[in-house]
């Protein structure tokens, strides 16, 4: 995301998984002249992608893999690029729909996977990472995991600007042990766009150009 620090050097630029521009979009609403039979083809093409887009990156180690495979990326982008646009005029920041605990699935963001790939190095491994968001609160933690005791998140104040864009900005972080918490201090701003969300999934874009698809966690994080 531009001009968005993070609290440690081995992750700037680092928002985890908050994701490409587009332009504001419309709320959702039945167009003259649509008919059911339009709506029924657009949903059955909605779904479609959305298969395509899970299928492509059900091997892909959360984005590991993507990174040294440019076709598969090039063909991941654009199921996404193609759900966004077929997506345009869903409203995907409301309360009911946006707040939970969302696990990451698949990302671009370089900083993020370069901590899940190498986080052996540190004795330890990354596990779910996640994103937390309270619409109503107007607060959003990402979130790092490292089991069984380890954890790495930050806060962020998040305002709804749009029909599927929320902007954010950190307000502090922490890094926690099983015994032990030592608190860092984050610094920046950025938006990400849900250009698609349902019951089981939302996929991203931000204003880096990153890409992030989670689904939503099977239990809820709290801090």
């Amino acid at each position: 995301m531009a001009a968005t620090s993070s609290p440690l050097p081995a992750i700037s630029n680092n928002n985890f998984f908050i994701q490409t521009s587009r332009p504001h979009v419309t709320p959702t609403r039945v167009r003259p002249g649509t008919t059911r039979s339009s709506l029924s083809s657009q949903s059955q093409s909605l779904s479609s992608a959305k298969s395509n887009l899970l299928d492509l990156i059900s091997n892909q180690n959360r984005g590991i893999s993507t990174q040294s495979d440019p076709q598969k990326l090039l063909q991941i982008t654009d199921a996404i690029d193609t759900i966004a646009l077929l997506n345009r005029d869903q409203i995907t920041t409301n309360n009911a729909s946006l707040s939970g605990t969302w696990r990451l699935l698949w990302t671009t963001e370089k900083e993020q996977l370069f901590i899940i790939k190498n986080a052996g190095f540190f004795g330890t491994k990354a596990g779910d990472v996640l994103q937390v968001i309270d619409v109503e609160k107007r607060n959003l933690n990402n979130v790092i995991t490292f089991p069984p005791d380890g954890v790495f998140f930050v806060r962020s104040d998040i305002e709804i600007t749009s029909s599927q864009r929320v902007d954010f900005r950190f307000t502090s972080a922490v890094l926690r042990g099983k015994d032990w918490e030592f608190p860092l201090p984050p610094f920046g701003k950025g938006w990400f766009e849900s250009v698609y969300l349902d019951g089981e999934l939302r996929v991203v874009k931000d204003i880096r150009g990153d890409y992030l698809v989670v689904d939503r966690a099977p239990y809820s994080w709290t801090e």
